[in-house]
Parts: structure tokens; C-alpha cells; sequence
């Protein structure tokens, strides 16, 4: 599908998004091995959770979807069935890598598997620390399909330093350390987003993080005690998106006249980071109703048209903006100035070379771009000119240049923008409901 964006004299409105994606994997998983019912609220049914549910059917978990609401009956702990069929993961290195942690603490066999882009995902960040657990698990050359079996002694305790910060990593060695023989620790480079621990506190499990300090580095540290009782189910209403929510607020950022409310929004300070370099390029943003539940924090967002400046991205706050970069570049082109971003090499790895693809369509649409080794540079005129670009597959890439669209000198033309349907159904009737002109051909 093709679609096409139009300039637009201003964005104006409210509006909600479905929960956030991160926060909907690990609800259901952990739902799936709590001993009891649980209830989510405002679940998000999109490409990259419809196979996590489709997972539990082989692990014999009952649950029921009504509307955005998803009811998980778990059994707990070791309750899982070994799966008959290769466990289809989709284009979601978050369901692969989270799915191994859990199938392996609930000592249950199977082969996980995916497309063609998730089988260029390093797995070995997972396989090589599970191994030392004397977990059964094994990659294809590094990658995908990984195969598991019930390992025939109970799971070792380790202490583990995560060669990059990565929340999919630390979460999988998480889940696994749960029906360890004695507790684990794991140490990362960065602050990585912690879901997960905020979730398994809240259901009864003894997890402490802390920050290390020393020779002027800090590293951040998760302790992981063994389960003593069965965790208990949840009962949460998921925040939106912050990682949806970032197309909109610099769609009203960089559209002349616009002024959007965004609802609901997690604010999470391990996912915040974009929110920091927005503001911190004069992005007019204000946050109103802040509330919290289950441990995470949320409120709503005003975003008002703004003069953008160029700033420097490099240290902790990439990995708390990791998936953010693709939009923070289109920021970019409308700011003034040069804008760097450095240390930002894991783009590489994700649904396409963000790094280089995100260079490359820049360049197509007018934007003067270099592409670094760890990331890129940007020459911000506040102008992009327009044309054709291609989404390459990722989901992240198509919304980008669709909200690029909206402000540029002439329309944009996004080539296979059918794959905002991964993470975000609702993205282009939002757009319109706002006032943006998209025209879409099959």
C-alpha cells in the first residue's frame, strides 16, 4: 500500500491510543504464569502481540479478548504444555526473546521461530547467559529458530553483565531466574526500560535494582530471588504508547498551528527520553494529569507547534529512546542547526537498518544527512522538500516520513505503508481525525 501525505495547515484535537506494547507483551506473559485471573485493560491487538496470544493457545492458556479488554486464566508456575507445533513469533524479537525466559522457567519444550527480518536479530545475546543457567536452549547459527528443552536440573542462579543495555535481554534472563536454584544478578551498561521489574514486584516477586558507581561509569544492577509463592495475577489498565504517541507529538511539533492533547500516555522515566530531547530543542510539551498505577506512571500531553533547535543525542538517554530515533530524525530536519546522534549503533539491529534506511530516505526527501558508524548527522534547515520514500518493512520508518509529510514543501509518498499495521492499526484515521490529508492506494 501506498500512501500519500499533504501538507497541512495544523493539527488540532484530542486523542487516545491502545495501550502500550511493551506493557501489553509483558502483562499477558506474566498473566500466563501467575496462579489466578487477570484482567488488563486497554490491551493493544496489533501484529506484534497477536503472536504472543497465539503462543499461549499452544501452551494450553485460556484466555478471552473483548474489545481492548484481555482476561489471562493462569495455572502458575510449571503449568505450561511443551508446544506440538514451531511457535510462529512474527517480525517481534520481543515475543522470541521473552517467550524463551518464560517457557524455560516453566521447563516446557519447543521451537520459536519468526520472519524472515526476526531471524536477522542477534539471539545469541540470550542463548550464550541461558546456557550458563543450564538451560537447554539453542540458536540456529546465532539466530532464529531457537529450540528448547526442559533442562533435567533445576535452573543455576548467575550473576551476568549484559554486554549492551537491552529491556528484551534483561526481561528473558529475568523470567528465567524465577525458578532459579538461588538468586541471580544482572548488571547493564545503561538504563534499559523496567517494566518488567515494576510488573513482577506488583505480583509478589522479590526483584531490588540499584545503580553501581565507580570509576566514573555507572552500571545498573537487577537482583532476581527465586519464586517462594505462586505470583499473583494482575489488575491494570495499560497506559498508552509513549513510542505511538511520539509521531504525534512531533507531527504537532513541527505543523505550523497545531496544538493536540495525547491521553493517557505512559511516562515512564526509562521510556522518557525523547520527551527530554524534545524539550530540550524548545518543543513546547506540557503534561497534565499525572497519575499512577501498578507502579507506572501516566497523564496526558499538550503539544503546540513549535521553532525546533538542534541538539547532540549521545549517553544514557539512546537506550531510553531507542525506538524513537526514526521520528527524532524527521525533528531533526524541521530544527535548526546540526543535530548528532551518537552511540546509537543498536539501530542497526532492529526491524531494518534504522541507521541507514532512515539515512537514505532522508537524503531522498531533501534532507542534508551523514551516516555515522553509531548514528547521524543532520543539517536542519526546518525545510524537507518531499518526494518518494520506501518503508523497508518497519513500521517505525512508515510513520516517520508519513508525519514528515505533513509539513514539507510538497507531499510525501510512502511505499508499503501497510506495515503500520505492526504496532499501530489506528496510526493513519488518528492522523485524519487530527486533520491530516492522507490519501491511501492499495
Amino acid at each position: 500500500m501506498d500512501c500519500i501525505v499533504y501538507p497541512t495547515s495544523g493539527l488540532r484535537g484530542s486523542i487516545s491510543l491502545a495501550g502500550d506494547k511493551s506493557l501489553s507483551h509483558r502483562a499477558l506473559l506474566l498473566a500466563a504464569m501467575a496462579e489466578g485471573t487477570s484482567k488488563i485493560e486497554n490491551f493493544l491487538l496489533a501484529g506484534v502481540t497477536q503472536p504472543m496470544l497465539n503462543a499461549m493457545d499452544q501452551f494450553e492458556v485460556k484466555w478471552e479478548l473483548a474489545g481492548k479488554t484481555l482476561v489471562v486464566h493462569g495455572k502458575g508456575m510449571g503449568s505450561w504444555r511443551d508446544a506440538e507445533r514451531v511457535i510462529d513469533c512474527g517480525n517481534s524479537a520481543t515475543t522470541i526473546r521473552l517467550l524463551a525466559g518464560a517457557m524455560a522457567a516453566n521447563h516446557c519444550a519447543g521451537i520459536l521461530d519468526g520472519s524472515e527480518g526476526l531471524r536477522r536479530r542477534p539471539m545469541d545475546r540470550i542463548v550464550e547467559p541461558m546456557q550458563k543457567m543450564g538451560i537447554n536452549i539453542h540458536s540456529t547459527e546465532g539466530h532464529a529458530p531457537l529450540t528448547l528443552q526442559p533442562t533435567k536440573s533445576r535452573i543455576r542462579g548467575i550473576e551476568y553483565e549484559l554486554p549492551v543495555a537491552s529491556a528484551q535481554v534483561k526481561t528473558c534472563l529475568i523470567l528465567s531466574a524465577l525458578t532459579a536454584d538461588r538468586p541471580s544478578t544482572f548488571i547493564e551498561p545503561g538504563p534499559s526500560r523496567d517494566h518488567t521489574e515494576r510488573m513482577l514486584s506488583g505480583m509478589g516477586a522479590q526483584i531490588m535494582s540499584d545503580v553501581i558507581e565507580g570509576n566514573g561509569t555507572k552500571k545498573f544492577r537487577v537482583q532476581v530471588a527465586p519464586l517462594k509463592r505462586p505470583l499473583k495475577p494482575i489488575s491494570m489498565h495499560l497506559p498508552s504508547d509513549i513510542s505511538s504517541a511520539a509521531f504525534f507529538i512531533v507531527a504537532g511539533l513541527i505543523t505550523p498551528g497545531s496544538e493536540i492533547i495525547i491521553n493517557n500516555i505512559g511516562l515512564n522515566p526509562t521510556r522518557a527520553g525523547l520527551l527530554e530531547v524534545l524539550q530540550k530543542m524548545n518543543g513546547i510539551i506540557a503534561t497534565e494529569n499525572i497519575t499512577e498505577q501498578s507502579g507506572e506512571t501516566m497523564g496526558d500531553l499538550i503539544v503546540n507547534s513549535s521553532s525546533l533547535q538542534a541538539t547532540d543525542v549521545n549517553g544514557d538517554v539512546v537506550v531510553r529512546m531507542i525506538d524513537e530515533f526514526p521520528i527524532l530524525g524527521i525533528a531533526a530536519a524541521f530544527a535548526e542547526g546540526e543535530t548528532v546522534v551518537t552511540q546509537a549503533e543498536e539501530l542497526r539491529y532492529k526491524e531494518s537498518d534504522r541507521i541507514a534506511m532512515l539515512c537514505q530516505e532522508l537524503s531522498n526527501v531533501g534532507v542534508d544527512v551523514t551516516e555515522l558508524n553509531d548514528g547521524f548527522r543532520i543539517r536542519g534547515q526546518r525545510r524537507v522538500r518531499g518526494g518518494d520514500v520506501d518503508a523497508h518493512g518497519d513500521h517505525r520508518l512508515a510513520m516517520a516520513f508519513m508525519v514528515a509529510g505533513l509539513a514539507a514543501e510538497n507531499p510525501i509518498r510512502v511505499r508499503g505503508a501497510e506495515v503500520v499495521q505492526e504496532s499501530l492499526p489506528e496510526f493513519i484515521p488518528l492522523m485524519r481525525s487530527l486533520g491530516a490529508e492522507i490519501i491511501c492506494m492499495e
